[in-house]
């Protein structure tokens, strides 16, 4: 690592011993780094899958072309303390091209952040003098879903701000998931009652059918067909439709593949299976890491819609789940209606953008965070307004048709012929 670490440092000396900032900008380095930062990782406390140099390195391989290595490793005093996983790119931002310096993320990875172990204050800081030293190389800082209470949405935008960049923050979305606390009796009484009892019916209707069974598969052994599997059950519903299946993206099917073979070596791997009499019909791509379970991506056959086979199979992991005593269940990505059947906690994350202060950062900055959120709030005011005008005039219409009276009087023929001929016009409400 060291010898391609020399190429800058940046020195903080806030401290003593002084943090320095090294940073590995080709992938043989990055390689390299594999030990110390799965000791970082650990040290850090980081519990789920996504920064893991696994992750990242079968991310890197799938998606990296067209993009360059920046990570920027830190030191106190000769000794690593953190890794800020980093990477420049240039993509369209608001119809400009822009230089991107962010995390080396995508729509695949749910969750990111900076590696800190020991002196986060510190690693922090010297991290923001490098990326100011090197601010002529960016237009924008962009850190992807960064969890809700994350050191990295305090420390970085204060810094920030004290240089005269400009910031912006963006809620990206909540992530439901199930805290595995008590038995999986008490947790079953405490779902929704008609949830349960639809669980119940179509576990009792797919069990005429055949034999009903959970199989997981976590080691390299039958590892192929069940991917194979797998990513068929993905596709065979609206993703495949969509052209959004892994198995219509070649860099997805490399990715999650090479992650599954990755994860089978290290003991995380989990890819779930609901059976019918050994037929493979619904499918789920877990990860479990740090005692917790991180759901990838499900899919189903959709032949047995009837008995919602996706729900029935996260039945059978849940329940799994409390018997081996695991602490949490994360459903990742977005609070989807299927989702909050099973819980109502949720997890928030952000994107943090920073901008140096030059003219074009200055105008994103004003794009993003001023004039797009104008123009959203005057086209709800306008969706607002048309639906109030539209019910005063369905108000109207009903009030010609009905003219009002100071007496009530009853309903005559003429008034359910009225009806009869205009569907638009109910039962409820109407006075003589």
């Amino acid at each position: 690592m060291e010898s391609t670490a020399t190429a800058a440092t940046a020195l903080y000396r806030g401290t003593v011993p002084a943090c320095t900032v090294e940073p590995v900008m080709d992938y043989e380095g990055f390689l390299d780094l594999e030990p110390l930062w799965t000791r970082l990782v650990d040290e850090a406390g980081i519990d789920h899958p996504f920064v893991r140099h696994e992750w990242v390195r079968a991310w890197w391989e799938c998606f990296g072309a067209g993009k360059e290595l920046h990570i920027l490793v830190v030191k106190a005093g000769g000794e690593p303390v953190a890794i800020a996983p980093l990477m420049l790119s240039k993509r369209r931002l608001h119809g400009s091209q822009v230089r991107h310096l962010e995390f080396i993320w995508s729509v695949y990875a749910e969750r990111f952040d900076v590696i800190v172990g020991r002196r986060p204050k510190d690693a922090y800081r010297a991290i923001w003098t490098y990326l100011l030293s090197q601010k002529a190389r960016w237009d924008v800082l962009l850190l992807h879903q960064v969890p809700a209470g994350s050191a990295t949405l305090e420390e970085f935008p204060g810094l920030a701000v004290q240089h005269g960049f400009r910031v912006g923050l963006w809620r990206s979305g909540d992530s439901p998931y199930v805290p595995l606390v008590g038995s999986w009796e008490s947790y079953l009484k405490g779902l929704h009652g008609k949830h349960r009892s639809n669980l119940r019916n179509r576990l009792k209707r797919l069990s005429q059918l055949g034999e009903v069974s959970l199989e997981v598969v976590s080691s390299a052994e039958g590892l192929a067909d069940a991917l194979e599997d797998g990513f068929r059950l993905e596709a065979a519903a609206w993703k495949g439709q969509a052209g959004t299946a892994i198995r219509a993206q070649p860099e997805a099917s490399r990715f999650y593949t090479r992650l599954a073979e990755a994860a089978a070596r290290h003991g995380w791997l989990r890819l779930s299976f609901l059976r019918l009499d050994g037929q493979r019909i619904a499918f789920g791509y877990y990860l479990e890491c740090g005692n917790k379970l991180y759901l990838l991506k499900p899919g189903y056959d959709p032949r047995f819609a009837p008995y919602s086979p996706s729900n029935l199979l996260c039945y059978l992991v849940l329940r799994d789940a409390f018997e081996r005593r695991v602490a949490e269940l994360d459903f990742l990505a977005a609070a989807d209606p299927w989702k909050l059947e099973w819980t109502a906690a949720s997890r928030p994350h952000y994107w943090l953008y920073v901008f140096p202060d030059r003219v074009k950062p200055r105008l994103l900055h004003w794009s993003k965070f001023r004039l797009l959120p104008r123009l959203k709030q005057q086209r709800a005011a306008r969706m607002l307004c048309d639906a109030a005008l539209k019910t005063r005039a369905l108000a109207r219409r009903a009030a010609a048709r009905w003219p009002s009276s100071s007496k009530p009087r009853e309903i005559g023929r003429r008034d359910v012929d009225a009806r009869r001929a205009d569907p638009g016009l109910t039962s409820h409400g109407i006075e003589g």
